[in-house]
């Protein structure tokens, strides 16, 4: 669209003035393609005044989208794609038995509807696409054991939960269109590519400024509304009109931590990327540079952005590979995990006894605890203790684990449970903070009733991060955990079977018969 016609609320001013009395010129680059300066507003915000136009990053992503094939697909992309697909799908089954999975399934039966395709793990029934999407989005989230994608910039930690919204979005029209497991896979990276990609671009204001939004909602709604749109088959122009589509169907906010809103932040953003996309297919229309336009989503959710981020980066290297994205061994907020692994190595080292504590101080950076998402100081339910660091200290000083068994309302609750949070201190260390948001770093002292201090810090390459990745055996074994009160186990292995040569697949249905129950 020509940057006169878009927004340039200057040229139609400019055009305006021209015919009156006073003559005024407007400057000839205004109708050109281009990307104004940022310029601060009177909250010293640093804006966008953008008129984009064709060429911009909303043109880049979508032009990567279109054109990319299955054979473009570097092995190793495809490989870690496969490992996300068996993580997202476990938690998908451990989170379908959650209260918050089974009032989306009870309001779907309510509202009724076509079969389009099938939600996954406990109370599987078949709902409309976007209903799917839906349901699959919010079981996989329920538990915040999904992956998660962390920069390493120093004005940002958490990009985005990355794999859930394509997946979900995957999963529903993959079995709806009857797409092949090479489809899948395909639109699967694209919509994690995009996602990620958008997240690193946007400013940090979107995630630390205070404007309060969750990116895996407010983000990935259009990781979703492109892997949605390649497994349809848009084309261009279709894909774009997605895009914009998606922007203004985004949202999700952070105050919700904690409860079950928090999943619902997932939820809506995989529906809503799937509406997106069949919008568009139907004719929808929306603006072409709906990212970077005046009043778009950058300088509506964020101020501005950093166009070097995506032009000429999609796919160089993948996301999926770099900044990569961590697998959870523990169903929590990932920024606590390095914390509780080395909580862990400590109390395994000295033998120590729960009975023996006598304090624990917990020093750590902004990026983990208020006001980073671990901002909750004493957990008294299950979905607190995802975002409490004392919660995780007592759990793995009391039973050397913080898995499904732990985050439980019964656990969280129990006397020797919140009597040994009471132990727990929790402070921002200036050093830790001044490495940046980008590293996760945790230090611990343990203090033994008889006067002793013991003292171990976190690992910088944490267990299940880009650069100490979860193996294939380890996701598999998390599955199985994951799964086992939902699938008998033949069902659970013969999944894990199939998935290992996912590519191979002719369809979805078969994977998929093997997590429906």
């Amino acid at each position: 669209m020509h940057a006169l016609q878009s927004h340039s609320r200057r040229g139609g001013l400019c055009s305006l003035l021209r015919h009156s009395s006073q003559q005024l010129r407007c400057p000839t680059v205004l109708l050109q393609p281009f990307v104004t300066q940022p310029v601060p507003d009177n909250r010293g915000i640093r804006k966008v005044a953008m008129e984009a136009a064709k060429g911009g990053v909303t043109s880049e992503l979508v032009n990567f989208v279109v054109s990319t094939e299955y054979a473009d697909l570097p092995a190793e992309t495809i490989e870690i794609a496969k490992r996300c697909i068996v993580d997202g799908t476990a938690v998908m089954m451990a989170g379908s038995v959650e209260p918050a999975s089974t009032i989306l399934r009870e309001l779907a039966v309510d509202n009724g509807g076509a079969e389009h395709a099938r939600t996954l793990g406990k109370g599987s029934m078949k709902v409309p696409v976007h209903i799917a999407a839906q349901i699959n989005g919010m079981s996989g989230h329920a538990l915040d054991w999904d992956d998660t994608a962390l920069s390493e910039e120093k004005d940002r930690s958490v990009l985005i939960h990355p794999t859930m919204q394509p997946l979900c979005a995957c999963y529903a029209l993959g079995e709806h269109l009857g797409s092949s497991a090479q489809d899948f896979l395909t639109a699967f990276i694209l919509g994690f590519e995009v996602q990620v990609k958008i997240a690193e671009s946007i400013s940090a204001e979107h995630f630390t400024g205070g404007r309060g939004f969750h990116s895996s909602g407010t983000i990935g709604i259009f990781g979703a509304a492109m892997a949605s749109a390649k497994l349809m088959g848009l084309d261009a122009k279709q894909t774009a009109n997605a895009m914009a589509i998606a922007s203004t169907m985004s949202a999700g906010v952070g105050a919700n931590h904690g409860t079950m809103s928090k999943p619902l932040n997932m939820s809506r953003a995989a529906e809503n990327g799937v509406t997106a996309a069949r919008f568009a297919a139907r004719g929808m229309t929306g603006p072409a540079n709906a990212l970077e336009a005046g009043r778009g989503f950058f300088e509506a959710f964020g101020g501005s952005y950093d166009p070097e981020k995506i032009i000429g980066r999609m796919g160089n290297p993948y996301a999926i590979v770099y900044p990569g994205t961590s697998i959870k061994p523990y169903p929590s907020g990932v920024v606590g995990h390095p914390g509780m692994d080395t909580m862990k190595k400590l109390v395994e080292k000295h033998n120590i006894q729960p009975d023996q504590v006598e304090k624990i101080k917990v020093l750590t950076g902004s990026n983990v605890i208020k006001p980073g998402p671990l901002r909750i100081l004493h957990a008294n339910s299950e979905l607190e203790a995802k975002f409490c660091v004392a919660f995780q200290m007592a759990s793995i000083v009391l039973r050397r684990k913080a898995g499904l068994s732990e985050f439980t309302d019964a656990f969280v609750q129990s006397p020797e449970c919140q009597e040994m949070q009471t132990k727990v201190e929790v402070a921002i260390d200036p050093e830790i903070d001044a490495l940046g948001k980008g590293r996760i770093v945790s230090k611990i002292y343990l203090t033994t009733k008889d006067g002793q201090t013991y003292f171990e810090e976190s690992d910088l390459h944490y267990r299940g991060g880009p650069k100490n990745p979860l193996t294939w055996d380890e996701v598999s074994e998390k599955f199985l955990d994951a799964s086992q009160y939902v699938l008998p186990s033949d069902k659970s292995r013969a999944f894990l079977d199939l998935a290992r040569d996912f590519e191979t697949l002719g369809s979805l249905s078969e994977l998929m018969d093997k997590v429906t129950a």
